[in-house]
């Protein structure tokens, strides 16, 4: 056997159909897209439409809501805290908070700060800085020797500023 005897298994590799080239190919004039109609044309793309029956997503009862003031915490967990110290991934000499949690890559997202939860245990001696923690996580960290501090999210100059411009245009209306 050569190089140039090696080829692929016949049926490997299929060339994909020309279409609009002609009678004779069985694929000509409306290329298997049937006669006129929206489907026929191009860009068209009608998902979940089955025909004028009621569709599956419509069908579907509605379920929960979307919280508009719903905080969006990143949850960490004692016990992964522990594991990423125990690996040398995190130094406990400085403060544990969002900014060196998510550096360490074990805050994701978490618009709104970090939230401590008590899963696991912890027995390094660590200060942490979050936005939130449950009573567990607060007491296991207390146990350890360490301390938690909970912080408020800053609200932005800009939106108090709005804030008392929007107060300030109602209180000149009613007195109009």
């Amino acid at each position: 056997m050569k190089l140039n005897d090696i080829r692929d298994n016949d049926g490997a590799r299929k060339s994909k159909m020309r279409v609009g080239r002609g009678i004779g190919s069985g694929k000509g004039k409306t290329s298997g897209r049937g006669q006129k109609g929206q489907k026929s044309r191009s860009g068209v793309a009608i998902k979940g439409f089955e025909g004028g029956q009621m569709p599956l997503h419509m069908r579907l009862p509605k379920r929960g809501f979307n919280n508009p003031f719903g905080k969006d915490y990143a949850e960490v967990n004692l016990g992964m805290i522990q594991k990423f110290i125990d690996a040398g991934k995190i130094d406990i000499g400085q403060d544990l908070d969002h900014a060196a949690l998510k550096a360490a890559g074990l805050a994701r997202g978490g618009k709104d700060g970090v939230r401590l939860l008590g899963k696991g245990e912890l027995t390094a001696k660590a200060k942490f800085i979050v936005a939130g923690a449950s009573k567990g996580a607060i007491e296991a960290v207390e146990k350890a020797g360490g301390s938690v501090q909970i912080i408020e999210k800053k609200v932005d100059a800009d939106a108090e500023a709005k804030k008392q411009k929007s107060a300030d245009k109602k209180a000149a209306k009613a007195k109009k």
